[in-house]
């Protein structure tokens, strides 16, 4: 593909398809991904569609877990090919299998029920008593050994045109000053002179045999009912080509010797191949960021082999790609880890920087999660994946950051729609250059000193037509929003800003107001208990007991801390370490501690419910207690007035209908909270605070870091009414969350965040996806989405300047006056550099340094 009108026509291609349900399809990355039925069209079906209409087209990868790419050493000789077509003959499971000589690589389909990667490749190299030694082929690195592919074939074509262009402009510029060379040139060899004769021949290999892929993809383009670069291409190399063969049998008939321009043809066509290259090259260097991210997965692990009573019998280095859950796998200390899992043996501190973007390093102990492409840094550990191959975090990454890549953005419709028009229009411009430039020479409205030697009105008007269809470049314009759309979404996954397509990053630099959930966003999530007072004869502890008893079966955040207070004082003294609690929190519930609990109920923006020895528990707020007929008393409702004015949260405690104590809770904000919110507002960005918690605590929570716009008492569902709510007055509305009661909101907003979900990244509801659980991403998601759309515009404006100059200067707008024309080589050249320079100009956003806390209050509104 080419341009724009390419990818429309290959999606239009499979769009058409039955059985297709959804396509798209890159021009920056030349990937397409489709949604299909397998039972009403096949993946090879859909690469023959392709392939029909003139693309080229391969199989990369699928979500489907029956079918391995393997690479196969060992297999030298046709004896060596039956015995493994005889050991895959008679394995239980395979489907079918395809061996491919060449690249050594073996395709082999089969049923998931009966095998799986591991026990395919146990079983070929026990078949082969071990001649056989197979390896996964890991799907992303198949991708960029194409990449690579495609720039050393693009270099090949450049290099063979080039070595055979310059002997032809040699002929032309240099050997007339040569008297011996010129005058072997001029000699007669038939009808021709010998120099017509090799010109003829090296120009032709170039058009026609190193040219091909010009006239191929330019017939198809037109077979499929639109039009591309290589049309103009094509047509501009043809006419220099052909009007030159013209020139020389004229010649040869009449005696008449009009001058040639085989040379046009060949650097036109050394000059659009060198452009391919170096576009190539560029674009391959936006793509920069998942192949880093791929590299982050280890190739090997130490699978340890155990027997059923669970004794290590011994261990075994295997393929990454090969690991299945349940596993137990040795990680070294420097080494990385290979899959996601939890520690089930040791203790070490692993940097999770790669993946998370936290730069301190974690400590993993017993029961500890970990995470796939991270570095154990210290002690030996014992993990048991429970998440391989595309459910890993790093998997999920690089498909949300593909995703991104694959997704237009609808800054791009634009773009589209001049690649459309612009043949047609160009052509017609071409058209009119050379009847305008022939009808005025005709005419005599210019000299005939103007006329290059032995040349006339047609010559003279063509070669400016030819300069006009060449130097026009749609590529440009198709380049500009998808390069910078990769370039982004990479820096991004680089620092922790998850990015899920180029209409969110879109609609990110037009944010003014972010709306902040309070708990675990602005605040730490860490809520811990400071007070508990009790209003009843009850004792202390039996209050603490009960309290805990009925939060037990709570997930809430709020119910955990009364918990672990509850049990620190019930059995520790002051200096007790929380994991000691912790643990002690376990067993505590097998030792008869806690009460019995039945009809246990969480009400949602309110608290909980249950009953305890037959009597009704209510824990919660006030409004809890006004539903349930609870009377608060003047001394508890000032004390619960003292916390939250204090910014923290009075959790009252009602056991049998009466109010028997009061809770106080602190979460502390986030340290970076009032630096971030300030630096919103000198974004010109309008931060605003929604909570379900009481209108006191929450006030005093917005006036520690600084926002004015608050909204409290709000049920979870109606956070989504007050992102509405903020929409009608046309304002793009971002809502940051933690993704777990804020989804309705996260899903009405413009723009949904979740904050601090390095370990479930697929949250269906957010645009973006803060890995870290810093307050500055959002900062760094709002001002990556405004410089990228900045270079985005910067390169339409060049696209578009370059083909509204450039074409009328090859029109000979400015000759006449300034006597200046452009040859059509020097057009070519023109026209291949600006899709290259379009990509640099993507490229310069990979020097992107996220804001940092020193400046984020010198940023100010453009």
């Amino acid at each position: 593909m080419t341009c724009a009108a390419c990818v429309n026509s290959v999606e239009g291609i499979l769009r058409a398809l039955p059985g297709v349900k959804k396509a798209v399809v890159a021009l920056a990355t030349s990937f397409g991904e489709v949604e299909y039925d397998p039972i009403a069209i096949s993946k090879e079906g859909i690469v023959s569609a392709i392939e029909d209409a003139g693309f080229e087209a391969s199989f990369i990868q699928s979500t489907g877990q029956d079918k391995a790419v393997l690479g196969v050493n060992g297999v030298s000789s046709a004896m060596d090919l039956q015995l493994l077509e005889g050991i895959l003959c008679n394995l239980k499971g395979v489907r079918q299998f395809h061996f491919e000589r060449t690249s050594k690589e073996l395709e082999v389909h089969f049923d998931p029920a009966f095998l799986n990667s591991r026990s395919l490749i146990d079983e070929i190299e026990r078949g082969s008593y071990g001649k056989f030694k197979l390896l996964v082929k890991n799907p992303y690195t198949r991708m960029v050994s194409k990449d690579l592919e495609e720039s050393s074939k693009m270099f090949r074509l450049f290099t063979a045109c080039l070595f055979l262009s310059v002997p032809v402009i040699f002929m032309r510029v240099v050997c007339p000053h040569i008297p011996f060379i010129y005058s072997l040139l001029i000699r007669r060899c038939g009808p021709f002179q010998m120099g017509d004769w090799l010109k003829w021949a090296l120009v032709t290999i170039v058009q026609f045999v190193i040219g091909k892929r010009f006239y191929v993809a330019a017939s198809r383009a037109l077979r499929n009912g639109s039009t591309n670069m290589d049309v103009l291409v094509a047509l501009g190399t043809s006419a220099s080509y052909f009007y030159s063969v013209y020139a020389l049998l004229y010649g040869a008939i009449t005696g008449f010797w009009s001058p040639t321009y085989f040379e046009t043809s060949a650097m036109l066509i050394t000059f659009v191949l060198f452009g391919k290259y170096l576009e190539s090259l560029a674009k391959g260097k936006t793509s920069d960021a998942i192949k880093k991210l791929v590299e982050l997965a280890p190739a090997t692990a130490v699978l340890l082999v155990k027997d059923k009573g669970g004794k290590i019998l011994g261990e075994r280095e295997i393929d990454a790609l090969l690991i299945q859950p349940g596993d137990i796998l040795k990680v070294l200390p420097g080494a990385k880890i290979p899959a996601d899992g939890l520690v089930v043996w040791g203790s070490s501190y692993v940097n999770e920087s790669m993946v998370t973007g936290e730069s301190d390093p974690v400590l993993k102990e017993v029961i500890s999660s970990v995470i796939g492409g991270t570095i154990n840094l210290h002690g030996s550990l014992h993990i048991q994946a429970n998440k391989v191959g595309s459910n890993t975090v790093l998997s999920q990454i690089i498909s949300l950051v593909e995703t991104a890549q694959m997704s237009k953005a609808p800054i791009q419709k634009f773009a589209d729609f001049i690649a459309s028009i612009f043949v047609p229009v160009v052509v017609t411009l071409a058209l009119l250059t050379l009847l305008g430039w022939y009808l005025a020479g005709f005419l005599g409205s210019y000299p005939k000193e103007w006329l290059p030697e032995n040349s006339n009105y047609f010559i003279f008007s063509l070669m400016f037509a030819i300069s006009v269809v060449v130097i026009a470049c749609p590529c440009a314009l198709g380049l500009a929003t998808p390069t910078a759309v990769m370039v982004a979404t990479g820096i991004g996954a680089n620092n922790g800003v998850l990015i899920k397509g180029g209409d969110a990053l879109e609609r990110a630099q037009k944010v003014n107001y972010v709306v902040f959930d309070k708990t675990g966003t602005l605040t730490q999530g860490r809520a811990t208990v400071t007070t508990a007072k009790v209003f009843s004869g009850k004792d202390r502890s039996e209050f603490l007991k009960l309290v805990a008893s009925a939060e037990a079966s709570s997930e809430h955040p709020l119910a955990k801390a009364i918990l672990e207070y509850a049990c620190h004082f019930h059995f520790f003294d002051e200096g007790s370490t929380m994991k000691d609690v912790q643990n002690h929190v376990l067993k505590s519930k097998f030792s008869g501690w806690l009460l019995g609990v039945s009809d246990f109920s969480a009400l949602p923006g309110r608290g909980i419910q249950c009953f305890i020895d037959g009597k009704h528990v209510l824990i919660g707020n006030r409004k809890l207690m006004t539903e349930n007929q609870v009377t608060i008393s003047s001394d508890v409702e000032n004390f619960i007035v003292g916390l939250e004015e204090s910014a923290e949260t009075g959790i009252l405690v009602a056991y049998d209908n009466e109010l028997i104590g009061v809770l106080g809770v602190a979460d502390p904000l986030k340290r970076e909270a009032a630096v971030v919110i300030e630096g919103l507002v000198k974004m010109g960005v309008n931060p605003v605070m929604v909570t379900g918690d009481n209108w006191r605590t929450a006030l005093a929570v917005a006036k520690e870091v600084g926002i004015r716009d608050v909204r409290a008492e709000v049920m979870p569902a109606g956070k989504a009414d007050v992102i509405r709510s903020y929409q009608k007055g046309r304002n793009v509305v971002a809502m940051v969350g933690d993704g777990i009661n804020d989804s309705p909101a996260l899903a009405a907003a413009d723009v949904g965040m979740a904050i601090g979900a390095g370990t479930d990244i697929a949250i269906e509801a957010a645009d973006y996806v803060l890995m870290r659980n810093n307050l500055e991403d959002v900062i760094t998601a709002i001002d990556l989405s405004r410089k990228t759309f900045a270079r985005i515009r910067l390169n339409y404006v060049f696209a578009m300047a370059y083909n509204v100059i450039a074409i009328p200067v090859a029109a000979g707008v400015l000759f006449p006056w300034l006597k200046v024309k452009l040859p059509p080589w020097v057009s070519g050249a023109c026209m291949a550099l600006s899709s290259v320079s379009v990509v640099c100009s993507s490229l310069l956003l990979r020097r992107y340094k996220k804001p940092r806390l020193t400046t984020i209050l010198e940023i100010t509104v453009d």
